[in-house]
């Protein structure tokens, strides 16, 4: 970044030693002190504060300049050689933050923690003391500007079952030290996967021991979470207890509840790497809450990526199921949303719950337009508060309390004039008896322009304190007398080109342009302006009765910010004995934000209360896919809505209990994967609690969502795309159960034909008979629809195509019975294949058709009983061993010594 000499180096300190005789094997003052700190923090990127900028050194500068774009400078030299150096302006750095942690580094924050003038009254090469105040990561994110409004930013601590190498549990911790969510799971070693992608961390902390297991490491490293590893031993067992006793101020953990020591270890060791990151600061974070993972629907990563929940395969949030169904107007609604999301439920009384209030809603459109006025005006209150707790908000962050307070009551009191349903009625029994003391109370004490920073100044509103109004206007009336002595030096000056400045420096200084200053320099003007500082292109000047009026002047700012400083204080402590009631306030907020935006997707996209419960149900009666159609209906376009019936008996002794298996053929193009991807979007909506986009709907809980569709690699594992086709495909039926839904598209055609034919067979054979979940299976072996003699819960459905005059119209229709054909070749020509390679293959194709294999696999489905194992090879005969060892000799082909070798073999074998 670019300096002048004005801002180079404000503090005075000796940054340029080399300049000094003998400097080459010297270090001078400041630049001992930034290296004893950076040795502290070898793996941050050190933010060392001068004056007004924060300024990165050596190997540091040099990363920070090629990730932010910023000019790499040099300034003077350590041990003979030039210090690499550049800088970002403090006002600014939260931006230049969010560059360095969305690139992967990590900050150290240095503070100076006395005064520059305290340094200089020291005398000689004193240099100002500095701190490292904070460590600034991708999961110990506070400030707004760094943020993603509607995105949780977790730090997940994960520990694994203590004393055993091959533990199946692990202990998991999540806190958002914004907002101050503190969870704590316990989950087995299949289920770990699922759940960093339900929670999706911004940066996992684990012990280094742990992260040694490459295949672990590689897990957690799928999300896209920055993992930092701990090589202390002390954050577990006891010192963990003591962790969460000393944090809260308890005398016992009984008060948290039940928890495991996995969970406390978890627990203890997020606590550990926060104190660790924060130092003195202390984020207000709830008590630690056990989380069930069995209370929600199981989706794992790979099904989140296929089906695009919250971020599309491209990694953006456009397009997505998320995008297509948020319709809140709060930052803490879009979370709220996010989260049910991530985690449908699988209590069909809690749904029912969310399906009662958001069917109040749609039916009273005019009471969810005011509540939704009402909650758009209210601010991000918990993360105003997180801020505020960490010394690091200001009297915005006041404000947004104040709004929200206000919102609140307004929203509670129009609920209360319904009859609500009964999630509803808690809620506006809460709301609508909010203590308005605070509120009211930030309302008179703040003014209308705030500023971001407390320091600022002038955000006490006039009026509210009597000693800081006199001493704003003290310093008020000295602007004005600052004023009229600028007319007056300009005079003396004979000059219209003088100014008085100020900086936190030099204080009030005259300064004029070059030629100008050297007139004052001389007699008579030098008797009365003192020579200050010469810039390059100005110089500045004081005078005693400008040094007089600065003292008074400064007097009055100071006690003007003090007083302030105080007040704010005071507010901040009278919000922060009441966090507990602001954040229920909040989440009360967020949760009607969701609701009435369900209410309000239903009703502009004409969607419908599904039945949930207990059983296997899955009738879907025109249900359509919720981002297409929205995609459509942006471009004018219909949607084609499909039924689908899955539906099928609990299980017991039955033998025919389970789900349908549906399979389903047609050419690509004509809509299995929407097919496909759409009911399972479906199950996913009702168990949030959101209608659906169906004529109707009767869906059994799902406790595990499953999803293989589409194509893709893993080059950096050495996967090519038919293995993670197979790993993925392994997972569901090694995971999948009675109540599980499968989604399954194209399984076995990335290998050879027979090879992938043989796979998917034995695939839907699994599903049927041993998983028994309700499956969709899409596929273009044909022969698969043959399994329906064997398979009674194996129906078969097809995509309708029309043939017109030789070019294939899709229908988009999904229909009873098996596909006549792939339409493969017509596929290929609408994308633009050469005239002659389509004709080609049109006649290829018309020869591979007179060796039609679909009635020897008829007789083979007939034929071959289902999982018989494959009978032993009987013993060979060494007779008939000799024979055929005979039989391979070619004599004709052979060496003299190759047909020796053979003869000993031979004989050796007639031998044995």
């Amino acid at each position: 970044m670019p300096r002048n000499s004005e801002n180079a180096n404000p503090t005075g300190e000796d940054l340029d030693g080399g300049k000094a005789k003998g400097a080459d094997s010297r270090v001078t003052p400041m630049m001992a002190q930034y290296l004893d700190i950076k040795r502290g923090h070898p793996d941050c990127l050190l933010f060392y504060r001068m004056g007004d900028f924060y300024e990165l050194f050596f190997e540091d500068a040099r990363k920070a300049s090629e990730t932010l774009g910023i000019v790499l400078t040099k300034r003077g030299k350590h041990l003979g050689e030039d210090i690499p150096m550049c800088g970002v302006p403090i006002e600014r750095s939260d931006d230049y933050l969010h560059k360095l942690i969305a690139c992967g580094h990590r900050v150290a924050v240095c503070e100076q923690t006395e005064d520059p003038a305290e340094a200089r009254k020291r005398g000689g090469k004193s240099v100002v003391q500095r701190a490292v105040v904070r460590l600034v990561t991708p999961g110990t994110l506070t400030e707004e500007r760094l943020l993603e409004p509607g995105r949780a930013n977790l730090l997940v601590a994960l520990v694994r079952q203590r004393d055993k190498a091959d533990a199946a549990l692990f202990g998991l911790a999540a806190v958002d030290i914004s907002t101050g969510a503190f969870d704590v799971y316990v989950t087995e070693t299949g289920a770990l996967g699922a759940l960093l992608a339900r929670l999706e961390p911004r940066e996992i902390v684990a012990a280094e021991t742990l992260l040694a297991d490459s295949v672990l490491r590689a897990r957690l490293e799928e999300g896209g979470a920055a993992i930092t590893p701990l090589n202390e031993k002390a954050f577990f067992g006891r010192a963990a207890e003591k962790k969460l006793l000393d944090y809260y101020g308890l005398g016992t953990l009984d008060g948290l509840g039940p928890l495991s020591h996995l969970e406390i270890d978890a627990a203890g060791l997020c606590l550990a790497y926060i104190e660790r990151t924060q130092f003195a600061s202390k984020p207000r974070l709830n008590r630690p809450s056990r989380v069930e993972t069995r209370a929600a629907m199981e989706i794992d990563a790979a099904t989140r990526v296929n089906l695009e929940l919250a971020r599309s395969q491209s990694g953006q949030r456009q397009g997505t199921l998320l995008w297509a169904l948020d319709r809140t107007v709060s930052s803490a609604g879009a979370r709220t949303l996010a989260e049910w999301l991530a985690a449908p439920l699988r209590d069909i009384e809690k749904i029912a719950l969310r399906q009662d209030a958001a069917a109040f809603f749609l039916d009273d459109p005019l009471l969810r337009a005011d509540l939704r006025r009402d909650l758009r005006a209210a601010p991000d209150m918990t993360r105003a508060l997180g801020r505020l707790a960490l010394d690091r908000g200001g009297p915005r962050d006041l404000a947004a309390l104040r709004d929200g307070l206000f919102a609140a009551r307004q929203c509670g009191v129009a609920l209360a004039q319904k009859d609500p349903p009964f999630l509803l009625a808690k809620a506006a029994e809460f709301l609508a008896e909010i203590d308005t003391a605070l509120p009211q109370r930030l309302a008179v004490a703040l003014g209308e322009d705030l500023p971001l920073d407390r320091r600022a100044g002038n955000f006490v509103a006039a009026g509210y304190d009597q000693p800081l109004d006199d001493a704003r206007a003290l310093r008020d009336e000295s602007r004005r007398v600052i004023a009229s002595m600028q007319g007056m030096y300009c005079e003396k000056a004979e000059t219209r080109a003088l100014k008085i400045k100020h900086n936190n420096f030099l204080g009030y200084f005259i300064e004029v342009n070059q030629a100008q200053g050297e007139k004052l320099l001389k007699p008579p003007f030098n008797a009365e302006f003192i020579h200050r500082q010469t810039m390059a292109d100005a110089m500045r000047f004081s005078t005693a009765e400008l040094s007089q009026l600065e003292s008074r002047i400064t007097n009055a700012a100071d006690e003007a910010l003090a007083i302030e400083a105080r007040i704010f204080s005071e507010l901040v402590a009278a919000a922060l004995g009441q966090s507990a009631e602001l954040e229920a306030t909040a989440a009360a907020l967020a949760a009607l934000d969701v609701l009435t935006a369900l209410a309000e997707t239903a009703a502009d996209a004409g969607w419908i209360r599904p039945r949930v419960d207990n059983s296997l149900a899955f009738q879907i009666e025109a249900g359509r896919h919720p981002v297409v159609e929205a995609a459509l209906k942006a471009r004018g376009e219909p949607f084609v809505p499909n039924d689908c019936d899955l539906g099928g008996a609990l299980g017991g002794k039955n033998k025919d209990s389970g789900g349908k298996l549906a399979v389903i053929t047609g050419p690509n193009m004509a809509g299995k994967s929407t097919f496909l991807r759409q009911n399972a979007l479906i199950a996913i909506l009702a168990q949030i609690g959101s209608f659906v986009p169906a004529k109707s709907a009767h869906i059994g809980v799902v406790d595990r969502l499953f999803s293989r569709v589409g194509a893709s690699d893993d080059l950096a594992r050495g996967r090519s795309t038919f293995m993670v086709e197979m790993v993925e495909t392994a997972a569901i039926l090694n995971q999948a159960t009675e109540k599980s839904l499968v989604i399954l598209d194209e399984i076995g055609r990335g290998t050879a034909t027979y090879d992938g034919l043989s796979i998917a067979w034995a695939v839907m054979e699994h599903l049927h008979e041993t998983n028994r979940s309700r499956a969709l299976f899409a596929t273009h072996f044909h022969e698969l629809t043959h399994l329906r003699q064997k398979l009674p819960r194996l129906v078969n459905l097809c995509m309708r195509v029309s043939d017109w005059r030789g070019e294939v119209v899709f229908l988009h229709e999904v229909a009873q019975g098996a596909a006549d054909r792939s339409y493969g070749v017509q596929v290929a020509s609408l994308a633009g294949l050469p005239v002659a390679v389509v004709e080609r293959a049109r006649q290829i194709l018309g020869e591979l058709e007179l060796n039609d294999l679909r009635t020897p696999v008829e007789r083979l489905v007939a034929d071959l009983p289902l999982f018989a194992p494959a009978p032993p090879p009987p013993p060979a005969k060494r007779g008939d061993a000799l024979r055929e060892a005979l039989a391979a000799l070619d004599p004709d082909d052979m060496t003299p010594r190759q047909a020796l070798e053979a003869l000993f073999a031979l004989k050796r074998a007639a031998e044995s």
